[in-house]
């Protein structure tokens, strides 16, 4: 289609929707000092003894790999601090959202999985948020 003679034609920068593009992302930055996410991160990583997991996952000899408790602690952690609960919108935060996703270190934990440990575990989760409290109260966080 011509335009007539004097009129003006809208131009516009050529793109293509299906180019792949590849982002460099250190998840480790992305959890930013003085953040809740980065204290959930530190207390889980570094303070947490997690050690009463290895005692419940006994799949040295057979089964496959379980996903690390640290991981999965923290993602409900920062979860239930911003009012997500439901396991189906954590499994689609550690997709979606680059928090969840560097706290989950680039794990894709599935809702099922985060389901069952929250129900499995609740004694553990409880103990293990009660100690980051006083933990975060001994820091006056």
């Amino acid at each position: 289609m011509s335009s007539a003679p004097g009129e003006m034609m809208a131009k516009y920068k050529r793109y293509d929707d299906a180019q792949m593009v590849m982002i460099p992302v250190s998840l480790e930055r992305q959890l930013m000092p003085g953040t809740l996410e980065f204290a959930i991160h530190e207390l889980v990583q570094r303070r947490m003894d997690t050690s009463m997991f290895d005692r419940i996952y006994c799949n040295d000899a057979t089964g496959c790999p379980a996903y690390d408790p640290k991981i999965l602690l923290k993602v409900i952690l920062l979860a239930s601090s911003r009012g997500i609960i439901s396991s189906r919108k954590i499994e689609q935060a550690c997709r979606e959202n680059i928090t969840f996703i560097a706290l989950a270190c680039g794990m894709l934990p599935d809702h099922s999985t985060i389901a069952a440990f929250v129900s499995s575990m609740k004694e553990e989760i409880t103990s293990i948020f009660s100690d980051m409290l006083l933990i975060c109260a001994e820091q006056n966080l």
